[in-house]
């Protein structure tokens, strides 16, 4: 896997890229890095390599993608999933809640292991993507 961080000064912002999670299509960044902060641009549930959506229809299996395409623009950044302080849950179905939250808790508990849980939103909305049934973006603190 090829990650990279554009570095110019200690403190100016950082563009953080890694083949790990989906390309942008458009004017956005997969991450920002500014002194320690990481902001994690929305990731859905895409396959890193060819930016198709998986799982169709399937919200535990699309929030795991999802979720790891976080954790590796995170990684990118130079820090673990442990490092994550917020994450935002974007669901366009209120039904998929249970689902998601329970997919979402055992990942939470198998890649957070301080135990110290981020923060989360979740928020009920329509995602660009119609195959999209799930949205989240992040808030970190590494080095």
């Amino acid at each position: 896997m090829h990650d990279r961080m554009d570095p110019t000064m200690a403190e100016s912002k950082i563009r953080v890229e890694t083949t790990g999670a989906p390309t942008p299509m458009t004017a956005f960044s997969q991450g920002v890095k500014k002194g320690g902060f990481v902001s994690v641009s929305g990731q859905g549930p895409q396959d890193p390599a060819t930016g198709e959506y998986l799982h169709p229809g399937d919200v535990t299996s699309q929030t795991i993608r999802t979720l790891d395409n976080v954790r590796a623009i995170v990684q990118a950044a130079g820090g673990t999933f442990d490092d994550v302080l917020s994450l935002r849950v974007f669901l366009t179905e209120r039904r998929d809640f249970a689902e998601m939250n329970a997919a979402y808790a055992e990942y939470i508990r198998a890649n957070v292991p301080s135990g110290v849980y981020p923060t989360r939103t979740t928020v009920f909305v329509e995602l660009p993507n119609e195959a999209m049934l799930v949205e989240i973006d992040a808030l970190a603190v590494v080095g």
